[in-house]
């Protein structure tokens, strides 16, 4: 019977490698956690043929003005927000990238009740957006199972909406609801269930490469180097500052004052060259 039982597990929720957690050394919990999550990375390179079908129509989306929604609940709702709340400072982009929690900024916090049960509210709140063809919707849940999740994504492709989903069951219901799906089976967690370990490393290892991936081949990286990225502390300044004087071998002072006038690392190197070069820069903005 129990057997039968664990069968019917999603493997998120089947029990963990380890037992009698309570009884290892504070050195034996270190080891065998990091043990787990050294499993991750190799599950996620199995999975980049799927992440990258995704990514090569997001940015043919994108490149017509389209956006990307994520969808998620509590962990995987938590890691869009924040993947999206990422992309203004790194990429100069903003309200591109745009992250829905199941029970809004509150579930950021604390966990709201049975916010994540309502199939509905995820597609009356991508309305609010006014969501079009040119966007894409995806989703974020490590069982795969998330009402909230699984009705947006629903509706958004019943509506010709671009959809994928990350996921680390593959047997997950979110898996047949969308265009595109990204499975990463990283197998039990080291506490059983606890999908806010390895589920989450995994799912945040993918959407830094979907988010990240997009938004250079959209032209907001050049070299290796965020020239889009704002101004908003003192680090980003002395990096800005930095990045002009590798790029255009100049003084410091003078990189500093190019910076100031133009307010990005990109629009100062266009100016410069098209300046002193007689050659327009490529025009990053997308």
């Amino acid at each position: 019977m129990a057997r039968k039982q664990k069968e019917h597990l999603s493997i998120t929720e089947m029990p963990s490698n380890f037992d009698n957690l309570e009884k290892m050394s504070v050195h034996e919990l270190l080891i065998n956690i990091n043990k787990e999550d050294s499993k991750v990375p190799r599950a996620v390179r199995k999975a980049i043929p799927q992440i990258e079908a995704l990514v090569n129509r997001i940015v043919e989306k994108m490149a017509k003005g389209g956006r990307i929604f994520y969808l998620g609940a509590g962990t995987s709702g938590r890691l869009g927000v924040l993947d999206a709340s990422e992309i203004p400072p790194t990429f100069g982009v903003h309200d591109r990238i745009i992250g829905l929690i199941a029970g809004g900024e509150t579930a950021l916090r604390r966990a709201v009740e049975a916010a994540e049960d309502d199939p509905e509210k995820a597609w009356k709140e991508l309305q609010i957006f006014e969501i079009n063809k040119n966007d894409t919707v995806i989703g974020i849940a490590a069982s795969g199972s998330t009402p909230y999740v699984i009705g947006g994504l629903t509706r958004a492709r019943e509506n010709g909406i671009l959809t994928g989903c990350i996921t680390c069951n593959p047997k997950g219901k979110i898996i047949e609801v969308v265009d595109y799906p990204i499975v990463v089976v990283t197998g039990p967690e080291f506490v059983t269930g606890s999908t806010r370990m390895k589920a989450g490393t995994a799912q945040k290892l993918v959407l830094n490469m979907i988010s990240t991936t997009v938004m250079i081949k959209l032209g907001r990286v050049k070299g290796n180097k965020m020239v889009n990225m704002q101004l908003t502390n003192k680090k980003l300044v002395e990096r800005g500052i930095r990045m002009l004087v590798e790029e255009l071998n100049i003084q410091r002072e003078a990189a500093r004052l190019l910076l100031f006038q133009h307010g990005s690392v990109r629009k100062a190197l266009e100016y410069y060259r098209e300046k002193n070069d007689g050659n327009k820069g490529k025009n990053y903005d997308i």
